[in-house]
């Protein structure tokens, strides 16, 4: 579990499965992290973290549906296994793009799977393509 916290809080660790451009660490309440991809990007506020098992982000830049909307991930220890309860919450209203983003949230956590099951995660600009947005 630790692994994966890390993972979610260390530039080296997101940069391992979300976007390899990505500026900034998640290991402080209060830090800013400046994540790019190909279309844009996003700047999220750590809100809230309690190490090995809860990270929360406050999306402060980036596209108008993102802005203000809380990701969350809750991490718990089932034997061998750590299970990633994940959560993208406060969208303003159930937009076309929210649908796109919880298939691309989705590709993310299986490159988050991945890179721990096979060391090797699929970050942009190398994860699954679905449309034009990226």
């Amino acid at each position: 579990m630790n692994q994966v916290y890390h993972a979610l809080t260390t530039q080296a660790g997101l940069a391992g499965w979300w976007t390899s451009n990505v500026r900034g660490e998640g290991n402080h309440v209060g830090n800013v992290i400046e994540f790019r991809f190909g279309a844009g990007g996003f700047d999220m506020k750590v809100v809230d973290l309690r190490e090995p098992t809860f990270v929360q982000w406050k999306v402060i830049a980036g596209p108008e549906e993102w802005v203000g909307t809380t990701i969350e991930f809750d991490l718990k220890q089932d034997g061998d296994y750590t299970i990633v309860l994940f959560k993208h919450l406060h969208w303003k209203e159930p937009i076309e793009f929210m649908h796109h983003c919880s298939t691309k949230w989705a590709i993310f956590l299986m490159s988050l799977k991945s890179l721990f099951e096979s060391g090797q995660g699929n970050p942009d600009p190398r994860d699954i393509k679905i449309d034009n947005w990226n």
